[in-house]
């Protein structure tokens, strides 16, 4: 068991794949919600426990729940994501982005365990793949690069 974040990094600020994410959510919306980033340079704000009932009524009647869920999964499994709600001190907001409350410890614990698992999962393939570049030719590398992300 890891032991918890003493001290916050500060807020986390979105970047282009973050507001991709969020833009995909938005689309699948009535309205755009303001509890996702819009710019560069915004913070990343964890959800409010049960935000997903009041995301699905403003759902577009042509879009399937499905793939509102998708757009919702692929940006609160982000390791950005779990990188802010790891932090000390940090709040979950509502769909008007006012804060609702504190993020629990167990919460906090497990989204730094999550986030550190997905990051030692990134640096291990990238070793993998580096740890082969010397003996390979460039088309064996991306070879190599393509099937080990299966």
């Amino acid at each position: 068991m890891t032991k918890p974040w003493t001290f916050s990094r500060g807020p986390v600020e979105a970047n282009e794949a973050d507001l991709f994410k969020a833009q995909a959510i938005n689309e699948h919306l009535v309205r755009p919600i303001s509890v996702l980033p819009e710019r560069l340079g915004d913070p990343i704000k964890p959800f409010a426990l049960g935000l997903w009932n009041e995301i699905r009524e403003l759902m577009k009647p042509n879009i399937s729940v499905t793939s509102l869920r998708r757009a919702t999964g692929a940006y609160l499994h982000s390791k950005r994501y779990f990188f802010a709600t790891a932090q000390p001190g940090s709040m979950r907001f509502d769909l008007n982005g006012a804060p609702t409350g504190p993020v629990s410890a167990a919460d906090r614990l497990a989204a730094q365990e999550r986030y550190q698992r997905l990051k030692r999962t990134d640096t291990e393939g990238k070793q993998d793949v580096a740890s082969l570049a010397p003996a390979l030719t460039k088309t064996e590398r991306i070879r190599a690069a393509l099937l080990s992300g299966r």
